[in-house]
Parts: C-alpha cells; sequence; structure tokens
C-alpha cells in the first residue's frame, strides 16, 4: 500500500514538474512574441506582452488572443485585431490611416520574424491591418495545419511555395485584395480540407487541378472575378460545401458530389438547363442558382428532395409549366422562383395560402394566379421570339465588331506610314527638350506594354511568350509601379536640368566642389537655387548611343525609387553644338548623403565613427533590401551594379543607401556580356551572380575591415575558412566586430559569406536568401536597431 502512494506521489510530482517545464517558452521564442509585437505596432490584444519574463502560455485565452504552447514552442497563435478589412474598394496597394499598419510595416521582415515559429501548427491572424504581398517564405512554417489571415489587406499573387506546407488542412484568406489567379498547385496539398478565398480580387479560369484535392470539404472563392467553366466536381466525394457565387463563371452547371449540404453558384453566367442529377443529391440542404442564364424548366425532383431546406431559382430564364403534381420535401422551409418565365398553374405545394410554414416567392412569372405581380402568358410565349432575334443582332454586332476593328487597323497603318515620313522629311537635329518629351512619353508607353524588344535585348533573347503568359506578370508590373507611385509621393521626381543650372550649383565646378572620383568619373557637391544640397556626377562620354536613346536609358534609371537607394533627383546631357548634335558630357543630380560612406565606418584609422556590429547588420539588411529591389522589384531588372562599400552611403539617421547602381546600362560595356553562342539563361544568371559575389566581399570587409579590396581571392578565402576556430576570428576579424557580436550571429555571417563566393555559381544564395540570413543575424543580435 505504501509503495502504490510513493509511486502515485512519484508520478504526480512528475507530472507537474512536466506541466511546468512545457509552460516555460524558450526565450528566442519570447522575443519573436515581442518582436511580433512591435511590427504590429503595439495593438492593444497584446498588452499583456510586457517583455521576455511574461509567462505567455499561461496567459488566459480569450476572444482576441489564445496561446498553446507544446516543449517549451509556441505552437498556436489567434490574433484577432480591431482592423476588419470590410471595405477595401479605395485600397490600392498603399497603407489608408486607421485600417491598416503603417507605412513602415514591412510583410516580409513580419512574416521572416513569424517562421522563426518554427513549431506552429495553427496560425490566426485576423484583423490586424497587415497590408503587402504575401511573401514566399511563409513556406517556411512548415508544420502548420491551420493557416487563417483573413480580413486583412493582402494583395498580389498567393506565394506558389506554399505547395510544400503539406501538413496544411485549413487555408483561409477571406476578405483581402489578393488579384492574381486562383493556385493551380492547390492540389499537391494531400490533407487540405477548407480552402476559403472569399471577398478577394481574384480572377482567371477556375483552375481544373481543385477537382484532384479529394479530401476538400468546405472551398468557398466567393465575391472574386473568377471567369470561364467549372469542371466535373464529382470527384470531390468529402465535399460538403462550394461557394462561387459572385464570379465570371459561365457554360453549363457543373455535376456535383452526391455528398453536397450546401452549394451557392448564384450571381454568375451560367447557362443551358439544371442538369437532373441535382435531383439526385439527396443530403442537400441549401442550393442557390439565382441571377444567372438558366433555361428550360427545373428538375421536379430537385423540389421534392428529402433534406432540402432553401431553394433559390429566382432571376434566371427558366420556362414551362411545372407539374400539378409537384412534390416537395417535407424540409423544404424557402423556395424562390421569382423573375422567371415560368407560365400554368402554380403546384399546390408552392402555395403559401396552404403552406404556413413555407416562405414561397414566385413574382415575374406568368402564372395563372390573380394578383402576385404577374406577367401576361404572352410574355413568357414570346420568349423564344425574343432569343431569336437575339441571336440575329448577335451577328450584327459581329460585323460591327469586325468593322470597328478594320477601322482601328487602317488608323494604325496610316499613323505608321505618317511617322515614317516625319522620320525620312523632318530635321534631325531636334531640340533638348522636344527629345526629352518624346523619350518619356516612350518610357511610359513601356512601362504599360513592356515592348518586346526591349526585354529581349535586355534578358538575352529569352522566350517572350513564357515571359509574358507567367501567372505572376500582369501582378508585377502592377506591384512595380504602384511601388513607384508610392515612393514618388516621398521623393521628388526626376527633372531635366540646364548646364547653366549644374555650375551655378558647383560654383562652375570648382575645386573646392570637389568630392572625389570612381569608376562612374568624378562627383561634386553643388547648391540649388531652392537650397537644395546635391551630388553632381560627371559621367564618362559614352559614343554608342544617340541623345534618343541615351536619354530613353538615363529616365528609366531615373524612375527607381526605393528607400535604401540613392534618389536621383534628375540628369542634363551637354551637347556639341555640331552637325552631328554629339554628346559632350552627362551629368547625374543626385541627393546628398552627408555622413559619408560604409567604408569610412568600418575601421578606427577611417574619418568616420566605427560602427558596431548591430550597426553593420543594419546596415548589411538595407543594402541587401535595395539589391533584392533593382533585381526583381522593377521591369528590366538591373543585375551589374558594382557592389562596393564606398558605394553605401549613410545618412544623418545612419540608414544606408546604394549608390551608382544600374549605371552599367549606360557604361561603354552595356551589352558586351557573355560570347558568342552562350545561353541566354546563363548569361543572365552571371550577372545576377555578379551582384552576389560582389555582396560577399562587403560580407568580408565588414567583419575584416577595409583592408579586404586590396587582398587576393584566395587569401581572401583562406582568412574566412580561418573563422571556423576562434584564433582564427581573433587574430583576424575587426577587433570592433569582436567586442560586439554575439558568436550566433557572427557564425550565420561566416556561413552566409562562404555561400556567397564559393566558385560554383549554381550553389551561390539568392538575395531572397542572403536577405532572410541576415535578418536571422540580426534576430540574434539583441541590441540591433532593423531597417
Amino acid at each position: 500500500m505504501e509503495f502504490c502512494t510513493l509511486f502515485l506521489l512519484i508520478s504526480c510530482l512528475s507530472w507537474s514538474l512536466f506541466v511546468l517545464c512545457d509552460s516555460q517558452l524558450q526565450t528566442s521564442q519570447s522575443q519573436v512574441l515581442l518582436q511580433l509585437k512591435k511590427h504590429l505596432e503595439y495593438p492593444k490584444q497584446l498588452e499583456l506582452w510586457y517583455d521576455r519574463k511574461t509567462e505567455f502560455c499561461s496567459l488566459p485565452p480569450s476572444a482576441n488572443l489564445n496561446i498553446t504552447c507544446e516543449f517549451n514552442s509556441v505552437t498556436e497563435l489567434n490574433i484577432m485585431g480591431d482592423k476588419p478589412a470590410t471595405k477595401v474598394s479605395d485600397f490600392s496597394g498603399f497603407p489608408i490611416p486607421n485600417k491598416t499598419l503603417s507605412q513602415s510595416f514591412s510583410m516580409d521582415s513580419f512574416v521572416t520574424t513569424l517562421s522563426r515559429l518554427s513549431s506552429l501548427k495553427t496560425l490566426s491572424l485576423i484583423s490586424l491591418g497587415i497590408w503587402g504581398p504575401l511573401p514566399d517564405k511563409i513556406h517556411r512554417l512548415s508544420s502548420l495545419e491551420y493557416l487563417d489571415l483573413s480580413s486583412n489587406f493582402l494583395f498580389g499573387s498567393i506565394p506558389p511555395k506554399m505547395f510544400t506546407l503539406l501538413k496544411l488542412q485549413t487555408f483561409v484568406l477571406d476578405d483581402n485584395v489578393f488579384n492574381d489567379t486562383v493556385p493551380s498547385w492547390l492540389n499537391s496539398l494531400p490533407n487540405l480540407t477548407t480552402l476559403r478565398m472569399k471577398n478577394n480580387r481574384l480572377k482567371g479560369p477556375f483552375p481544373s487541378s481543385i477537382k484532384g484535392i479529394r479530401t476538400l470539404v468546405d472551398l468557398a472563392l466567393s465575391s472574386n472575378e473568377i471567369s470561364g467553366n467549372l469542371p466535373d466536381l464529382s470527384s470531390l466525394t468529402n465535399l460538403k460545401l462550394l461557394d462561387l457565387s459572385g464570379n465570371k463563371l459561365g457554360s453549363h452547371l457543373p455535376t456535383l458530389p452526391k455528398g453536397l449540404l450546401m452549394v451557392f453558384l448564384d450571381n454568375n453566367s451560367f447557362m443551358g438547363e439544371i442538369p437532373t442529377q441535382y435531383g439526385q443529391l439527396n443530403q442537400l440542404q441549401h442550393i442557390d442558382v439565382s441571377f444567372n442564364m438558366l433555361t428550360g424548366k427545373p428538375p421536379p425532383e430537385l423540389f421534392s428532395l428529402p433534406s432540402l431546406t432553401h431553394l433559390n431559382l429566382a432571376s434566371n430564364t427558366l420556362k414551362g409549366s411545372l407539374s400539378d403534381n409537384l412534390n416537395c420535401g417535407r424540409n423544404l422551409e424557402f423556395v424562390d422562383i421569382s423573375n422567371n418565365r415560368l407560365m400554368g398553374s402554380l403546384p399546390s405545394c408552392l402555395n403559401s395560402e396552404t403552406r404556413d410554414n413555407r416562405v414561397i416567392k414566385f413574382s415575374g412569372n406568368c402564372f395563372s394566379i390573380a394578383g402576385h405581380h404577374q406577367h401576361p402568358e404572352s410574355y413568357c410565349r414570346e420568349f423564344k421570339v425574343h432569343v431569336y432575334k437575339s441571336s440575329n443582332g448577335g451577328k450584327g454586332i459581329g460585323v460591327l465588331v469586325g468593322l470597328i476593328i478594320g477601322i482601328a487597323v487602317l488608323i494604325v497603318l496610316v499613323a505608321i506610314g505618317f511617322l515614317i515620313v516625319c522620320r525620312r522629311y523632318c530635321p534631325r537635329v531636334r531640340s533638348e527638350q522636344h527629345l526629352l518629351q518624346k523619350s518619356l512619353s516612350f518610357i511610359m508607353l513601356l512601362e504599360e506594354l513592356i515592348s518586346d524588344t526591349y526585354v529581349q535585348h535586355i534578358y538575352g533573347y529569352m522566350a517572350i511568350e513564357n515571359f509574358r503568359n507567367n501567372s505572376r506578370y500582369s501582378y508585377w508590373i502592377r506591384h512595380v509601379f504602384e511601388s513607384s507611385k508610392s515612393e514618388v509621393q516621398i521623393l521628388p521626381s526626376c527633372r531635366s536640368f540646364s548646364l547653366e543650372e549644374l555650375k551655378e550649383a558647383t560654383n562652375n565646378f570648382d575645386s573646392s566642389a570637389f568630392l572625389g572620383e570612381g569608376s562612374y568619373g568624378k562627383i561634386f557637391k553643388g547648391l540649388l537655387k531652392n537650397g537644395t544640397q546635391v551630388a553632381i556626377r560627371c559621367l564618362p562620354t559614352s559614343k554608342k548611343y544617340s541623345i534618343r536613346n541615351l536619354k530613353l536609358r538615363l529616365d528609366m534609371l531615373a524612375k527607381i525609387r526605393h528607400p535604401h537607394l540613392v534618389c536621383i533627383l534628375g540628369h542634363c546631357i551637354e551637347v556639341e553644338q555640331d552637325d552631328n548634335c554629339s554628346i559632350n558630357r552627362v551629368f547625374f543630380v543626385l541627393e546628398y548623403i552627408p555622413n559619408g560612406n560604409f567604408r569610412s565606418h568600418l575601421s578606427d584609422n577611417s574619418p568616420g565613427e566605427v560602427l558596431s556590429w548591430p550597426e553593420r547588420l543594419a546596415v548589411l539588411i538595407c543594402v541587401c533590401k535595395a539589391v533584392h529591389f533593382l533585381h526583381t522589384g522593377v521591369i528590366p531588372g538591373f543585375f551589374h551594379n558594382r557592389l562596393k562599400t564606398n558605394n553605401i552611403l549613410i545618412n544623418e539617421h545612419r540608414l544606408a543607401k546604394l549608390g551608382d547602381y544600374g549605371l552599367s546600362i549606360i557604361s561603354e560595356e552595356t551589352g558586351n556580356y557573355g560570347t558568342k553562342g552562350q545561353e541566354p539563361k546563363s548569361w543572365q544568371m552571371t550577372r545576377l551572380d555578379d551582384d552576389v559575389y560582389s555582396f560577399g566581399l562587403i560580407l568580408l570587409e565588414s567583419m575584416l575591415g577595409p583592408s579586404v579590396p586590396a587582398k587576393t581571392e584566395a587569401t581572401l578565402r583562406d582568412e574566412l575558412a580561418s573563422f571556423s576556430k576562434q584564433e582564427g576570428r581573433v587574430r583576424l576579424m575587426d577587433p570592433v566586430v569582436l567586442a560586439t557580436c554575439s558568436e550566433e550571429s557572427i557564425t550565420v555571417v561566416i556561413s552566409l559569406t562562404n555561400n556567397c563566393i564559393c566558385p560554383e555559381l549554381w550553389s551561390r544564395p539568392t538575395f531572397d536568401d542572403i536577405l532572410w540570413n541576415l535578418q536571422h543575424a540580426a534576430h540574434l543580435q539583441p541590441n540591433i536597431a532593423h531597417a
């Protein structure tokens, strides 16, 4: 007996210790939750999250917040905010006061932080005002079983890498602004039971791959812009709810699985008759196919389904007579057949006067019943004539459309002929202002249509059709334009400067205004008439471009805007007054960054204040974001950017801005990449890897100091290899770095640097991977100021 008592006591004690241990969250997990609170701009729902000492796992659950922990890790996180996305018609990709989080919110950084909760199984973030494209890195939450991001302001495409979330069962993105197509890879999620993307702006065809999700129970894609035909859905044997209302779906109604309970196909453009198969759905409780273009007589079996409670066939073109012997199911409570072309007598089971517990709506038909807003019988009989006339009218419309297209083609041909005549007979020498207007008009046309010729030139004659058919193409362009418009609100737009303005700003390029000289020419400090300090770079003369071509390239480069890129305020082309109107000099007018470059802050021997390791990481993150934007955020991308520490400028707030970017498109070396016969993709990737390798050298210089450029590649590799041991770091690494870095943070960056400068091009990381690793290294530093 005593042994049993002792055994029970030990068991209880062990269980108590297990529960106590399980409720104590890892320090790193607590830090992530506090960072999420910061990202979400301190919502009142998280006011109990004080500091790292907060017992997150012991907080009482509420309607707005719930955290569940297992084995010292967060496995469930549910947050309900107070910023519901109920009216998103005015959302255009930019923050809305009091509805979304602020301009400084970064969805990319937020998901990067969130992905450190690697044990998350349930994630629900509703009505929190989060906005922006959903990053691909959401797939790093590989344990997710339940994901709900509804009622926010997420837009763009649904990340394709999410197909790797093999454990995902519930996927909810209702009430957002996703404006790409419905993903075709959803059938790659083997355990998916709930798929809800209602009230977005999804477009394109309904993906036939969805019919392969045999586990699907709940499918809701209503209130979008999905078009085309629906496939046979009878293979979805577990489906209980189908909601595709409020779209642009057409053709005929699909075959449905027999186990369905709820069907909503209203407010579409379905044609043809209601399939007789619908009268065999014995488990069906609710069906709504109203506001379509359905014809024929509704199947009588549909009214007598044993489980049906709600039947809505209103506002179609159903015709014919309903049988007097029509039977209605005993559970039928609501029937709406109004605004159709039905005739004859109303069946007794649809007569509300004899059925007190059943709501019947049948106005707008031709039933032979007094009152109830019925049309005369001739109205419904003449329907066939209307259809015949409509068909003939369709042919007339076709002829009219053909005529309009022919006229449009003729106008285009005349315009082309006019341009050829103007080009041949008009004077070649035009004023600079006229050329500027022409080039600006052309660049706007490029932005709207993406010239195939120019894309071929930039991307090495890659397959244009593949580029255009990419499902993310339309969103990519739109996102770039919206990003550009966002930055224009913050930074001044580019303009053309006269040479006299620049001479006046620099006191005729006096030596006192000289700031330095690099591979892209001399740079001077200037002061404009409005008091703005600027940097003016004099670029080497390029003889290979005409004035028109050069202006096109300058305008394209000057329209780029990003918080971590030096803003181009304008340019000036000095033209020789000779018969050929040749280019003498080209000037770029840039924003002036007063605090020196990154290299000047890396050593005690440098003039600038030495940056600690956390501050250096913040600079590197800024630069990585800028280069990532140059590679993927503009069309065409800028890949050959000559990244160096002395091209990274630090402003008065210690934020980094990358300069001298994209100038390769106007330098003499442009267009000489690769050899004859080289594969276009390899050529493009080589340019991309140039920036990755250069960034690896910047990482090395951040750890070693400004001595890196003077060393050979072999020496640098040897020194990097010695970093694996502590004595190697002490001997070679900058003392300031050693004194201010954490072991975990510096280890991440050393590994990243190794990958960036490795000889094998295929194993080098992308800038998306580089950014993720740098942010991870930053999170391992408790005192870093995030960019």
